[in-house]
């Protein structure tokens, strides 16, 4: 994984709401596989569009 990329990732980690954070850590199943899809989602649309990066007009 080079620099670029883990940095994307990271940035999309550190933006991640708190009521993501806390369902990926509690004990409801439904809600923590909620979170993980979001998360996921926000991972996969960071490294196809560019996370951080200058916004499209």
């Amino acid at each position: 994984m080079d620099d670029h990329l883990k940095a994307n990732i990271e940035r999309t980690v550190e933006r991640a709401p708190q009521w993501l954070r806390n369902d990926l850590g509690g004990k409801d199943g439904n809600a923590r596989r909620s979170a993980e899809e979001t998360l996921a989602a926000m991972i996969a649309n960071a490294l196809h569009e560019g996370a951080g990066e200058k916004p499209r007009a």
